[in-house]
């Protein structure tokens, strides 16, 4: 298990943007382009905030940069709740980037399932296709929930088990809700996967994963060992005061 340990949320926040910005370079170098997916939270978005201090994500990278989403709330992308919107307001408008350059599924959608067939054929179009024809993104930032949970696939949910479609609608009783979101497969297929893990309250997750449980979804990340990385500060890790 790649468990990089810091500080505090800050320091994680910190280390992730760096790590984010070494990703893009060697995806750059590789292929022409950086396939990056962002998360919604409050880690991530200070991560996008790191990121959008002056030159932290050189200038040169953005118009090599496409941005995806890992999953949308079912509101429309002005709305506060939208991960859109977050990551529009902290990373896309400082750092200018075009239009273009920005692949957003839209929550707000008067037809989720519609709108996850259009965002998973958006996938397959842009993205290179791996194994079995899984589109493959460069980087997936994800978090974490209390349940275990990442992206949007939750504990019980159907999601959980898609196989064919990297890009789907979830329902979500627990939450009385339908979210959009990345599948199993999607993020498998990824070339590397960054784990925000922050808070005490995350501390039962990263034990789980330690001790080889699968007692939460986002637990099978674990089966891509070498290129998923949990960044966790001391409360998550227990390892705190």
């Amino acid at each position: 298990m790649n468990l990089m340990q810091y500080a505090t949320a800050a320091d994680v926040a910190d280390a992730a943007a760096a790590f984010l910005v070494a990703q893009a370079h060697l995806a750059i170098a590789r292929h022409g382009t950086f396939h990056l997916a962002l998360a919604g939270g409050s880690t991530p978005e200070a991560t996008y905030r790191q990121l959008a201090q002056a030159e932290r994500f050189p200038a040169e990278l953005v118009p090599v940069t496409q941005l995806y989403w890992g999953d949308e709330r079912s509101v429309p992308q002005d709305h506060a709740d939208s991960n859109v919107r977050m990551a529009r307001e902290s990373l896309l408008a400082p750092l200018r980037f075009p239009e273009s350059n920005v692949h957003a599924p839209d929550g707000g959608a008067t037809d989720l399932d519609a709108e996850a067939r259009r965002y998973d054929d958006l996938l397959h179009a842009r993205l290179p296709a791996g194994p079995g024809g899984v589109p493959v993104l460069d980087l997936v930032l994800l978090g974490v929930g209390t349940d275990g949970h990442t992206a949007s696939l939750f504990p019980g949910t159907q999601a959980l088990d898609e196989c064919a479609r990297s890009f789907v609608a979830n329902d979500v009783p627990q939450m009385a809700t339908r979210r959009l979101t990345l599948t199993f497969p999607a993020l498998l297929a990824a070339r590397v996967v960054v784990v925000l893990v922050v808070g005490a309250s995350k501390a039962p997750v990263l034990t789980a994963l330690r001790g080889g449980a699968a007692d939460f979804p986002v637990c099978r990340l674990a089966a891509r060992q070498a290129n998923t990385f949990w960044m966790a500060d001391t409360a998550a890790a227990g390892t705190g005061n």
